[in-house]
Parts: structure tokens; C-alpha cells; sequence
């Protein structure tokens, strides 16, 4: 078995976080923060803007069950690639599209999948590329968020559909009940 870490923005990291825990080959997912030039910044600090953060993902997967590639495409087809600093009504550079890559590998995958969906995708990918930086891990509050509160609002109305569409869109990737 061999593990990756892939570190990806596509907005709200709950939104990320509750689709990359259903994948199969996927070990592990945490929420948390990269891109920034603050040391250890809180949720507070990185909402306000301030940081520099975006709120992230860290995936570790066995590159033996599903590539960093198939973790991209899942990516690209659940959040929009299309908006600067925008998912939905979520607002700020903290919401903004990324992929910090942790190898050259890495790198080649992403704009490799990036220059295939600007064919999919009817406006300019506008998702940073950037190469891994330091990684804070999001607070205990956050992590596991949309498996412990599925009915808050949020959760309910814009977590859940990205979900859904998960499960219809890459259905034979979705860990089985």
C-alpha cells in the first residue's frame, strides 16, 4: 500500500470533507488550513480574511485503490473551478479553488486534469496551483462536521447536494453501505 496526502480548497472544507469520506481508497480526511503567511491561525482569523488561509482538505489515500488524478476529477465535478474567491454565497480568498501539490507528480496530474476540464467547463478554471506550504489542521469542531450535524442549515442545503451528487456522479468510487 502506498499513501498520498492531497491538499485541495473547493470552498467550505466541510463541503470537501463529507465527499472525500466517501471514496474508497481514501484513509483519511481533516479539515484545516493552507496558503497563508499567519502561524497557527484560528477559524475566526482565516474568515476574516486576514490570514491569507483557504480553507482545505488534507486526503490520504492508498494510490493503489484510487489515484490523485480520480481524486481531481471528483474534485472538479463537485465544486465550481470557474469563480475567484467564491463557492455559492461563501465569499473570500479563504473559499478559494486550490491544489497545494506535495510531488512533481502531483503537479503534472493537476494540469493535466486542470487543461481537460477548461473543455468541461463553459468559463476560464481559475484554481490555484501551488506547491504544498505549511498545513494547520482546522479545530476538533470542524472535523467530521457534516457525519455529526447533517441537519444544520448548511449541512442540509449546500453539503448534502454535493454529496448526492457524489454518490450518483462516481457511484462505483462511493464506499458501499
Amino acid at each position: 500500500m502506498t499513501k498520498e496526502v492531497a491538499v485541495l480548497g473547493g470552498g467550505c472544507f466541510w463541503c470537501l470533507e463529507a465527499v472525500y469520506q466517501e471514496i474508497k481508497g481514501v484513509e483519511h480526511v481533516e479539515s484545516g488550513y493552507t496558503g497563508g503567511h499567519a502561524a497557527n491561525p484560528s477559524y475566526e482569523q482565516v474568515c476574516e480574511g486576514t490570514t491569507g488561509h483557504a480553507e482545505v482538505v488534507a486526503v490520504t489515500f492508498d494510490t493503489d485503490k484510487i489515484s490523485f488524478r480520480e481524486l481531481l476529477e471528483i474534485f472538479f465535478t463537485i465544486h465550481d473551478p470557474t469563480t475567484l474567491n467564491r463557492q455559492g454565497n461563501d465569499v473570500g480568498t479563504q473559499y478559494r479553488s486550490a491544489i497545494y501539490y506535495q510531488s512533481q507528480q502531483q503537479k503534472k496530474a493537476a494540469e493535466q486534469v486542470i487543461a481537460e476540464m477548461a473543455n468541461v467547463w463553459d468559463a476560464p478554471i481559475i484554481t490555484e496551483l501551488s506547491p504544498a506550504e505549511t498545513y494547520y489542521k482546522a479545530e476538533d469542531y470542524h472535523q467530521n462536521y457534516f457525519r455529526q450535524h447533517p441537519l444544520q442549515g448548511y449541512c442540509a442545503f449546500v453539503v448534502a447536494p454535493k454529496v448526492a451528487k457524489l454518490r450518483k456522479i462516481f457511484t462505483e468510487k462511493v464506499i458501499g453501505d
